[in-house]
């Protein structure tokens, strides 16, 4: 499995060519990889989303992707991991999948000294009390999981006012920085994501 970092911002769509054009390489036999990315501000619909979600003044590009989830937003200050995965690793079960991918952000947050868990009732994400810190959206083409994981750790969180963030309106968003009060190295954050990537990845069966 190979670990790849984008430099600098990564225009949204322009990612997801490049995601795909790594789908089709893991489809034809090349290794796994897993992407650490930041996006260009935009929101992205998900394939259960409704941009009716969205207000007048959201002030962002809008754009329709085919990951599951309904709108997020993406932007500076975001860790955006994409998994191109075999999902022989979790039996095939999507979601298995996705509840590592859960344990694997809550693993990474208490090693960062932040307490966080599952959304209740199968909420898709991750959770410090009633706010929601990180994103998860996948999808699966031919036994190979891909998209990912998006974690605030330092971005702007007044966007999310401008529109429903993944159909929730009881709730709200959080960021570390916010919940912690202070500077949060993106170095950092994605030492203890690579690192727990590794102890954590189950091997294919």
């Amino acid at each position: 499995m190979q670990t790849i970092h984008w430099p600098g911002l990564t225009p949204y769509e322009d990612g997801v060519v490049r995601m795909e054009a790594i789908l089709a390489d893991v489809l034809a036999g090349g290794p796994e990889r897993v992407i650490f990315c930041e996006h260009e501000p935009v929101l992205t619909v998900g394939t259960s989303g409704d941009a009716a979600d969205i207000g007048a003044d959201a002030g962002v590009p809008v754009v329709e992707t085919g990951r599951g989830g309904k709108v997020t937003y993406h932007g500076p200050g975001q860790r955006v991991v994409y998994l191109v995965v075999d999902l022989k690793r979790w039996n095939t079960d999507v979601r298995v999948y996705v509840k590592w991918l859960q344990a694997w952000l809550i693993t990474t947050l208490a090693e960062l000294g932040v307490t966080a868990a599952a959304g209740e009732k199968d909420e898709i994400g991750v959770w410090i009390g009633d706010r929601k810190v990180a994103a998860i959206g996948v999808r699966v083409r031919k036994g190979i999981a891909y998209h990912g994981i998006a974690l605030n750790v330092a971005n702007d969180l007044a966007v999310y006012q401008r529109f429903i963030p993944c159909g929730i309106t009881d709730k709200g968003v959080t960021s570390l920085a916010k919940v912690m009060g202070t500077e949060v190295s993106m170095v950092a954050v994605d030492g203890v994501l690579e690192r727990f990537l590794g102890e954590m990845m189950p091997s294919l069966t």
